[in-house]
């Protein structure tokens, strides 16, 4: 699952290191286009619904933020 996100996030910006970057969102590395681009291949890549409450800056600063939101959705 892990490397599938990063795939993803690099699809996006793929100059940047996510194994270490834990602020994408605080640290303005993703705009709201680039959010919306990434939930879109995870809804895809994953079958999962994410909702609007869902999309909040710390379920989307790090790939392990994402990954844990992911999970939580997929237990759902």
């Amino acid at each position: 699952m892990r490397e599938e996100i990063i795939e993803i996030l690099q699809s996006v910006h793929p100059e940047v290191d996510y194994e270490v970057e834990d602020k994408l969102i605080d640290n303005r590395i993703f705009d709201s286009f680039d959010v919306v681009s990434v939930v879109s291949e995870l809804i895809d890549n994953f079958d999962v619904e994410i909702t609007a409450e869902t999309m909040i800056p710390e379920n989307f600063n790090s790939v392990d933020a994402i990954m844990n939101l992911i999970k939580r959705l997929e237990e759902e």
